[in-house]
C-alpha cells in the first residue's frame, strides 16, 4: 500500500514541481553543450600534440579517441530515447502536460518485467562503463572507481528494504519530465567522464601544451637574492621541461650585454647561466629561445626575466606559511630565516615556538590569551649578531558548520539516504587541513519531540521520527557537538545547523 500510495503522489505532483524539472532539464542541456565544447577543443589539442611529438602523446591520444568515441555513441542512444519519448507531444517544452508516466513505462516495462528495449538500456550504460574502465587501465585506478560507482546499475535497495533493479527504482511509476531530465543528467554524467579523463590523462594542462607558442620561461634560482660579488647561477627554463625540450637557438642579453655560449650552457632542458652577479639592484635577462618544429617557420619563446642583487641583509625576513595570523588549536607552520644567514645561526624565540627543522617552525598558541604574540629571531654573522622581530595576530578557529554527506546549508535528500548518512562539521575557507569529529547532536522533525542523538549517523529513536515526516518536510540537525581530532581539548565555536527537505 505504501508503494501505491508514492505512485500516486508522483502521478499528481504539483504543476510547480513539473515546470521545475523542466527549467533544472534545461539548464542541464546547456550544461551539457559547454562541458561538449570543451572536449572537442581539448581532443583538438591532443591530437594536434601527437602529431607533433607522437612518442609521447600517440598512444595518449588513440585511448582519449575510444574514449570519446564510447561517450558520443552512449550521448547519442540518450538521445534517441528522449527524441521516443517526447516524440508525440504536442509542445514538447509544455512540462505540466508531462505528468505521467505511461510513455517511459510501455517503453522499458512489460507485464511487471523490464522489456528488451530496458535491458537495451541497462546494456548500453554497462558497455559504456566497461569500455572507458578498460582503456583507462590500471594507471586511473581513482578515476575508474568514481566511473564504476557513477554508472552502476546493480540492485538498489529501497527505504523498505526491498531489492529492485536499477532502471525499475530510477524510472519506474515517475512523470515523464521527471524521467527526461534523469535522462538529461545520465548525458551530463557521461560528458563530465569524459573531461575528467582528457584532464587527468594530461594533467590538466591541455591547452597549454598544444603548441611551442603557448610556453613562457621560468627563473629558476637557488635563493631570492644575491650579494655583490657572487656568482649569479639561475636557470631559465620552459613551463615543461624535459630532455627533448632543447632550443634550436638562443639569443640572450644581460642588462643589454649579449651573452656568449660560454656563459651558459643546456641540461635538461634548462639554459644554466654562469655569469657574475653584478652590482646591487635589479638585473633583466632578455631575449629569445628558437624552436623548429615540424618544418614550419620557428618559433620565438621570448624571454624578459629579471632578478635583483641585494647588499648583505641587517634584518630578518619571517613569513607565516599560511598568513599573517596564529590560530588557537592548531600547530601553526612558520618560516624563519634571515638572508644570507645559515638557518643554524639563526635563533628565534616566542611563546610555544619550536623549530622541526632548517628555517621551519611550528607554533602552538592554543594557551595564549593575549591576542598578539612577538616573534624575536637574531641572526649571527661573522661573530655580529642582527636582532629582529615581528607581531602576529592571534585568533581563534571561525565558527563550523553542519554538514550531512559533506553538504552544508540546506539540502534536499531522500529519506533512506538521511538515515545512513553521516553528520559532519566543515570549516569553510579556513587555511588548516584540520580533522573535525562529530560527537552527538540534535535531531528535530516538526511536531515530533527532539531527539538526542550520541554518535554521527541516525540512531534508532532519530531514525523512527524520520519515518513520521512528510515528503517534502525539513527537518534539523542542530546543537552539534565536534572535537578536532587532533586536539580534543580545544573548545571549538557554535557549530551551524543544517537543513534537510526530504524529497520523498
Amino acid at each position: 500500500m505504501y508503494l501505491v500510495f508514492i505512485a500516486m503522489m508522483a502521478l499528481n505532483m504539483s504543476k510547480e514541481v513539473l515546470v521545475a524539472f523542466g527549467s533544472m532539464n534545461e539548464k542541464l542541456e546547456e550544461s551539457n553543450a559547454t562541458t561538449e565544447q570543451r572536449n572537442v577543443a581539448a581532443m583538438q589539442g591532443l591530437q594536434t600534440k601527437a602529431g607533433e611529438q607522437a612518442e609521447k602523446y600517440a598512444q595518449l591520444a588513440q585511448k582519449a579517441e575510444t574514449i570519446n568515441q564510447l561517450s558520443q555513441e552512449l550521448d547519442t542512444y540518450i538521445a534517441g530515447v528522449k527524441t521516443d519519448l517526447t516524440g508525440e507531444l504536442d509542445d514538447p517544452q509544455d512540462y505540466q502536460a508531462m505528468d505521467k508516466p505511461d510513455v517511459l513505462d510501455e517503453k522499458f516495462f512489460k507485464g511487471g518485467k523490464i522489456s528488451p528495449e530496458g535491458e537495451e538500456f541497462v546494456e548500453k550504460i554497462n558497455t559504456y562503463r566497461e569500455g572507458i574502465i578498460s582503456t583507462l587501465g590500471e594507471d586511473f585506478s581513482t578515476l575508474n572507481n568514481e566511473i564504476a560507482r557513477k554508472f552502476n546499475t546493480d540492485e538498489v535497495e529501497d527505504s523498505e528494504g526491498t531489492k529492485k533493479p536499477w532502471l525499475t527504482y530510477n524510472f519506474e511509476g515517475f512523470p515523464l519530465i521527471a524521467s527526461i531530465t534523469q535522462l538529461t543528467q545520465l548525458q551530463s554524467d557521461v560528458k563530465t567522464t569524459e573531461n575528467d579523463v582528457l584532464s587527468a590523462m594530461l594533467a590538466g594542462q591541455l591547452q597549454e601544451e598544444v603548441s611551442m607558442s603557448n610556453y613562457t620561461t621560468i627563473l629558476e634560482t637557488e635563493k631570492s637574492a644575491y650579494y655583490q660579488g657572487e656568482t649569479f647561477d639561475g636557470a631559465i627554463v620552459l613551463g615543461r621541461s624535459d630532455e627533448t625540450t632543447k632550443p634550436n637557438k638562443i639569443e640572450l642579453k644581460l642588462d643589454g650585454r649579449t651573452l656568449s655560449e660560454s656563459d651558459y650552457s643546456l641540461q635538461g632542458g634548462k639554459v644554466i647561466l654562469n655569469v657574475p652577479a653584478g652590482n646591487a639592484g635589479d638585473h633583466t635577462i632578455t631575449g629569445q629561445l628558437i624552436f623548429n618544429e615540424g618544418g614550419e617557420e620557428p618559433i620565438e619563446v621570448a624571454v624578459n626575466q629579471k632578478f635583483a642583487v641585494i647588499p648583505k641583509p641587517n634584518s630578518a625576513t619571517i613569513s607565516a606559511d599560511k598568513m599573517n595570523v596564529l590560530y588557537r588549536g592548531v600547530k601553526n607552520p612558520l618560516t624563519i630565516s634571515m638572508a644570507g644567514v645559515p638557518d643554524n645561526n639563526v635563533q628565534a624565540n616566542a611563546p610555544g615556538l619550536s623549530r622541526t627543522s632548517g628555517s621551519s617552525y611550528v607554533m602552538d598558541v592554543t594557551t595564549l590569551q593575549q591576542r598578539e604574540v612577538k616573534i624575536n629571531v637574531t641572526g649571527t654573522i661573522d661573530g655580529k649578531s642582527y636582532p629582529s622581530s615581528s607581531t602576529f595576530r592571534i585568533k581563534d578557529i571561525p565558527s563550523p558548520v553542519g554538514s550531512i554527506r559533506k553538504e552544508t546549508g540546506s539540502v534536499k535528500m531522500q529519506r533512506n539516504s538521511l538515515e545512513v548518512s553521516e553528520v559532519g562539521a566543515e570549516l569553510l575557507d579556513f587555511d588548516f587541513d584540520i580533522g573535525l569529529r562529530v560527537n552527538g547532536f540534535s535531531f528535530k522533525v516538526s511536531g515530533q519531540p527532539t531527539v538526542t542523538v550520541r554518535g554521527n549517523r541516525l540512531d534508532n529513536a532519530a531514525k523512527a521520527a524520520l519515518r513520521r515526516a512528510g515528503r517534502g518536510e525539513t527537518v534539523q540537525i542542530f546543537d552539534i557537538d565536534a572535537t578536532l581530532t587532533t586536539n580534543s581539548g580545544y573548545k571549538l565555536k557554535k557549530i551551524a545547523p543544517v537543513f534537510i527537505e526530504l524529497t520523498n
